[in-house]
C-alpha cells in the first residue's frame, strides 16, 4: 500500500490554528507572571492569522485533501471566516467580564482556539469521520468553557446537563453515521450521494440512519424536541461562556446541516424535509411562546435563539419541492443569510448584557436594563436596534433574513408554513419590546454610569450600527451568501 502525501496547502488554516494553540499553551505554562495578557493576545493574533491565511488560500475552487476527507470551497472558507469574526469579537467583549471574576486564565483563551478549531474542522468535512472529530473538538471545549467559573454551582450544574445531553446525542450522531455507512458502504459525503443516486444502497437501513442523525443534528442546533438543554446552559453559564455558545457554533451547525443533508444526503430531500418542516414549525411555536414568560433575559435570548434557527431550518427545507430543484439555491443562501445575520445580532445582544454586567454583579434580568436610556442613551440606542432586528421589524438586517427565507418557503408552495412563522413573529415582537420599553419608560433602578473599555465600546457600536446598516444594504451579503454556495455546490 502506497502513502500519498496529501496536499497541505489547502488546510493551512487549520493547521496554525493547531500549532498556535500548542504555543499559547506552552507560552502561558512557562510565562505565569504574563499569562493572563498573553493567552488573549495570541488567540486574537492567531483569529486573525488565520483569517489572512484563509483568503490568501481562497481560489474559489473545490479542492480534496486528505483522501477526500477534506474540502475547501467558498461556502467552507466564507464561513471560517465568519467562526474567526465571531470568536474574536466573543473574547473581545468578554475579556474585561472574566477578569473581574478572575476567570481570565489561559486555559480559557485556549479552549476558545480549540474550540475554533473544531468548528474549522466541521465547515471543511467532506467525511463522516472528521465531521465527528471536529464537532467533538468543539464541544468539549464548550463543556470545559461552561463549567469555568469552578466556585459557581450554578455553572456546574449547567456544564454537566450538556454534557449528559450532548454525549447523549452524540451518540445518536455516530449511530446514525454508522448506519449510513452499512447502507452506502461509504463515509465520504459523495461517496454517500453517488451510492443513493445508483440505487446501491439499503433504502431501510437509510432510513434508520437518516432519523438517527437529524436527532443528534437537531440536539446540536438546540431545537425542539431537543432544545431542553439551551435555556439552562446559557442562564447557568458565565455570560461571556453563554456568547461564545450562542453565535460561533451556530455557523457550524449550519454548515454540518448542509454538509450532511445538502452534500450527502441530498436524494433522500423529501424525506429530511419533512422532519426539519417539524422540527422548525415546533421551534418556531415553542420558542416564541416560552420566551414571553421569561424575565431573564440570558434564557429569553435562549429562547428565541430557539425560534430563530426554527427560521434558519425554513430556508433548508424548501430547497426540494415534489422533486423539483429549482428552489434549492435561493432556500440555502436564505438560509445561509439567516444564520450569519442571526450571528451578528446575537454577538450585539450579549455584548450589552455583558457591557451591563460588573464585579459581583450580573446583568441577566430584564429589570436590569430599566431606565438605560438615562444612564447611557447611545448604548440604549444601540440594544434597541438590536431588538428591532431580532423581532424582525423593518428597516435592520433581521427583517431582510425572515423576509427572504419567507420568500424561498412561498416559492416552494409553502403558503402555510409562512403564515404560521409570520404570525409567530408578531406574537414573539411582544417580548422583545418589553427591553425596550423597560430601556426607555422605566426609572433605573441604579444610576451609576457604565464603565467599559474603549475597544469593547467601539466594537460594540460597530456591532450594533453593523445591525442597522447592513439592514438598509443587504443586498451584498446576500449576494455573497448566494455565490459562496454557487461555487461550493
Amino acid at each position: 500500500m502506497n502513502f500519498v502525501v496529501p496536499d497541505f496547502y489547502p488546510a493551512a488554516a487549520e493547521i496554525f490554528v493547531a500549532i498556535m494553540a500548542l504555543v499559547t499553551m506552552l507560552a502561558t505554562t512557562f510565562l505565569k507572571r504574563i499569562g493572563r495578557s498573553l493567552a488573549y493576545v495570541l488567540a486574537q493574533a492567531t483569529l486573525i492569522g488565520a483569517a489572512f491565511i484563509t483568503i490568501y488560500t481562497m481560489d474559489g475552487h473545490v479542492t480534496l485533501t486528505f483522501s477526500n476527507m477534506f474540502i475547501a470551497d467558498l461556502m467552507g472558507d466564507l464561513l471560517k471566516l465568519l467562526i474567526y469574526f465571531a470568536v474574536a469579537i466573543g473574547l473581545l467583549y468578554g475579556r474585561a467580564y472574566l477578569a473581574d471574576r478572575n476567570m481570565d486564565r489561559p486555559e480559557y483563551f485556549l479552549l476558545a482556539l480549540l474550540m475554533t478549531l473544531g468548528m474549522m474542522v466541521m465547515v471543511t468535512s467532506n467525511h463522516m469521520l472528521t465531521l465527528y472529530m471536529g464537532l467533538e473538538m468543539m464541544s468539549l471545549s464548550l463543556y470545559a468553557m461552561v463549567a469555568f467559573d469552578r466556585e459557581s454551582a450554578r455553572s456546574t450544574e449547567a456544564a454537566m446537563k450538556y454534557f449528559v445531553l450532548g454525549a447523549l446525542a452524540s451518540g445518536l450522531l455516530l449511530y446514525g453515521m454508522s448506519m449510513i455507512y452499512g447502507a452506502t458502504g461509504s463515509l465520504e459525503f459523495s461517496g454517500i450521494a453517488q451510492a443513493i443516486y445508483h440505487q446501491a444502497a439499503n433504502k431501510t437501513v437509510l432510513l434508520f440512519g437518516l432519523v438517527f442523525i437529524m436527532a443528534g443534528l437537531a440536539f446540536k442546533l438546540g431545537v425542539v424536541p431537543f432544545h431542553m438543554w439551551v435555556p439552562d446552559v446559557y442562564q447557568g453559564a458565565p455570560t461571556a461562556v453563554t456568547l461564545m455558545i450562542a453565535a460561533a457554533p451556530k455557523l457550524a451547525a449550519f454548515a454540518i446541516s448542509m454538509r450532511l443533508l445538502v452534500f450527502g444526503l441530498f436524494e433522500l430531500a423529501e424525506q429530511w424535509q419533512s422532519m426539519l418542516m417539524f422540527l422548525a414549525v415546533a421551534s418556531i411555536v415553542l420558542g416564541n411562546l416560552a420566551a414571553i414568560a421569561q424575565t431573564n433575559i440570558k434564557r429569553m435570548l435562549a429562547y428565541s435563539g430557539i425560534a430563530h434557527i426554527g427560521f434558519m431550518l425554513l430556508g433548508l427545507l424548501s430547497g426540494v419541492v415534489d422533486g423539483d430543484r429549482h428552489f434549492a439555491l435561493n432556500a440555502y443562501s436564505s438560509a445561509m443569510f439567516y444564520a450569519v445575520s442571526y450571528v451578528l445580532m446575537t454577538l450585539a445582544a450579549f455584548g450589552m448584557v455583558i457591557l451591563l454586567s460588573r464585579a459581583g454583579f450580573e446583568a441577566e434580568n430584564i429589570e436590569d436594563f430599566r431606565g438605560l436610556n438615562q444612564r447611557s442613551p447611545w448604548f440604549a440606542a444601540m440594544m434597541m436596534i438590536v431588538m428591532f432586528s431580532m423581532a424582525g421589524i423593518p428597516f435592520f438586517i433581521g427583517f431582510f433574513a425572515k423576509f427572504s427565507v419567507l420568500q424561498a418557503v412561498v416559492a416552494a408552495g409553502y403558503i402555510w408554513l409562512a403564515i404560521v412563522a409570520v404570525l409567530m413573529s408578531v406574537i414573539g415582537a411582544f417580548y422583545y419590546l418589553r427591553v425596550v420599553k423597560v430601556m426607555y419608560f422605566d426609572e433605573p433602578i441604579d444610576s451609576a454610569p457604565i464603565h467599559a473599555p474603549a475597544d469593547v465600546r467601539v466594537m460594540l457600536s460597530a456591532n450594533g450600527l453593523a445591525v442597522a446598516v447592513l439592514g438598509l444594504l443587504p443586498q451584498g451579503l446576500m449576494s455573497l451568501c448566494a455565490y459562496a454556495l454557487i461555487a461550493s455546490l
